[in-house]
């Protein structure tokens, strides 16, 4: 079987578009639809679906991705040398979540040679920075709509109404700390358990999550927070939760990369989260 059409199959698959795998490949979209219907009528399988915008996987063209991306992957970092952290490696993700988990989670990669360049952000300007090569690998509290780009998912973030330890009465008439005027977190919450908007007009913004983290602390008022950032302060009791719904909201965090054959470098700092993301 041609490498090259399985290359070319794979960066299909990823970007979910025959125009948009072309760049990446160097080659003309005809010429990418070329080689996908060569290797359709080699394996005597359709593998994609046209549709108006872009195209859609079959389950044979998932199976097959999934055989095949670990070694046409491993090929491409052949291509590039033998030493995986030649160049490089920017990473880019919200402050909070990088700051307190993946960062740490990458500490032996560094001690192994990785050099890392970081960005903090809010997801849509990183996600755009990654499509124009300004990032080797985002980390998303959103799916990637745009074509060309390649989501992972690592693992769900749930959120959790906190008070101070010694908070009595109604959470939804206290006073409200959160990360933007528009309440965004705390909304979300509030509609979907409590079936209400949120009062507007919070007490205290503060753009940064452990910031919120640290005025609900003082006693300021109420806020929503991913479990992962205020675990410790709950285990230790100087935070409570106030609700323990049985499902609570939660929200899929992505690991983002262009779709392409990874350089061996980021593809290492993909697979350390993903590793380690199960802890989180």
């Amino acid at each position: 079987m041609d490498l090259d059409l399985l290359r070319t199959f794979l960066a299909v698959h990823r970007a979910g578009s025959l125009t948009g795998a072309a760049p990446s490949l160097g080659l003309s979209q005809p010429t990418v639809t070329a080689q996908v219907r060569a290797l359709e009528e080699e394996l005597g399988q359709q593998l994609f679906v046209r549709r108006a915008r872009g195209v859609t996987p079959t389950s044979a063209a998932d199976e097959l991705a999934a055989r095949i991306a670990p070694h046409v992957d491993a090929l491409a970092t052949v291509a590039v040398g033998d030493d995986p952290f030649a160049a490089p490696v920017h990473l880019a993700g919200p402050a909070e979540l990088t700051t307190t988990r993946v960062l740490p989670a990458l500490a032996g990669l560094v001690a192994s040679g990785l050099r890392l360049r970081v960005t903090f952000g809010l997801a849509d300007d990183l996600l755009a920075g990654l499509a124009q090569r300004r990032f080797d690998l985002v980390v998303s509290t959103i799916r990637p709509r745009r074509r060309g780009l390649a989501a992972t998912p690592l693992t769900d973030e749930e959120f959790v109404l906190v008070g101070p330890r010694d908070f009595k009465g109604d959470p939804r008439t206290a006073p409200l700390v959160a990360y933007a005027e528009d309440l965004p977190i705390v909304r979300r919450y509030w509609r979907s358990v409590l079936g209400v908007r949120p009062p507007p007009g919070p007490a205290v913004v503060v753009p940064d999550l452990r910031g919120v983290l640290t005025c609900v602390l003082a006693g300021f008022g109420v806020s929503v927070l991913p479990r992962y950032l205020c675990a410790e302060e709950l285990a230790a009791g100087s935070l409570i939760a106030l609700l323990e719904p049985e499902e609570p909201p939660i929200n899929t965090l992505f690991a983002v990369t262009r779709a392409e054959p990874c350089r061996a470098g980021p593809a290492a700092v993909r697979d350390a989260l993903l590793a380690d993301a199960a802890r989180w």
